[in-house]
């Protein structure tokens, strides 16, 4: 069997729904995604196997945790109770439209051990989140003290031409910002593609001979835990490689070999495993694709969808092609 060892730097998916469908997202997020948020129970279970994987602080992202607020304030609850440290709580910031409110739930946050937002800024929640709601929050816990920072600040210069009151659909930015501010948004971003921004990676970049691309070195990644996720139903998510999912238990105390096809051939043979398994299965590869993750991220979708593998979750692969255009 195989295991990740002590977990290291992670992040907890309080639930996969979101008022934002950003084009960058890993996780493929949406208002259209389930609307189920972790439980009492799963909290419970989540803490007691972060503690057995020797993580003691972790982030909490989603989705966007705000959209079911006092289902977060208990789930942070639990975690402090059970002695693991909240570095940040992320949100894009859609919430922060009255003062007062914010004011109350920043006081709410620190009690229960939160003292850091993530609030995200940047060209692609433009389009669902106006920009002074984000700008708003950051200002009031400057004017409060509650520590926080932008993520990412880098963009503020490109956002400052756009009115901060509404949302911008592509067309608008492309105006405002640059004709080309999506291309070059994803190069500045440093963007692991994966999720829905394997549409961008299609868009712009230049396809490649398969050949060229299959890698017999196996995916090493898949074990890492220097920047997991846990989801709302305890699966581990290895760094970057969005859709794959391993029970967070099996994950901490053994991988059972030959459990989840997908996992062992990437593990095994890297991406050349994984396409001779996919062929077996009946994948046919096209002749080009973007980069090896493109590759593997196809082969994955086709899996997901024509041969079930209990490691892949078909949600996310759905997901990830929808809410592009």
């Amino acid at each position: 069997m195989r295991r990740v060892g002590n977990l290291r730097h992670g992040g907890l998916m309080t639930n996969y729904q979101c008022n934002a469908a950003c084009r960058h997202c890993l996780y493929a997020s949406s208002p259209k995604r389930d609307g189920s948020y972790i439980n009492t129970e799963t909290a419970e279970e989540l803490c007691s196997l972060l503690c057995e994987g020797e993580c003691r602080s972790i982030h909490i992202g989603g989705g966007e945790p705000f959209l079911q607020y006092e289902s977060l304030i208990k789930f942070l609850e639990i975690i402090r109770y059970a002695g693991i440290r909240v570095e940040y709580l992320e949100t894009n910031g859609f919430w922060a439209t009255d003062e007062k409110r914010v004011l109350n739930r920043l006081q709410e946050l620190k009690a229960v051990g939160v003292d850091t937002l993530c609030i995200s800024v940047d060209p692609f929640h433009a389009e669902y989140i106006p920009v002074g709601h984000p700008l708003q929050l950051a200002e009031t816990c400057r004017r409060s003290g509650f520590k926080h920072f932008l993520w990412q600040e880098r963009f503020l210069m490109q956002l400052s031409t756009l009115p901060l009151n509404r949302a911008h659909n592509r067309m608008e930015l492309e105006k405002l910002i640059s004709p080309n501010y999506l291309k070059e948004t994803l190069t500045r971003y440093g963007l692991s593609i994966g999720g829905r921004a394997i549409n961008m990676e299609s868009e712009f970049a230049t396809p490649k001979p398969t050949e060229s691309l299959l890698k017999e070195k196996p995916c090493r990644n898949l074990l890492s835990t220097e920047h997991f996720h846990v989801d709302n139903q305890l699966r581990f998510i290895p760094p970057g490689c969005t859709g794959i999912v391993i029970p967070l238990a099996e994950a901490i105390r053994g991988i059972p070999e030959g459990k989840y096809p997908v996992f062992e051939a990437l593990l095994t043979g890297g991406v050349t495993g994984l396409l001779k398994y996919a062929e077996k299965k009946g994948f046919e590869a096209s002749e080009e694709y973007p980069s090896t993750c493109a590759l593997c991220f196809r082969i994955r979708h086709w899996l997901a969808e024509n041969a079930f593998s209990p490691d892949l979750d078909v949600e996310h692969y759905k997901a990830a092609l929808q809410f592009y255009d």
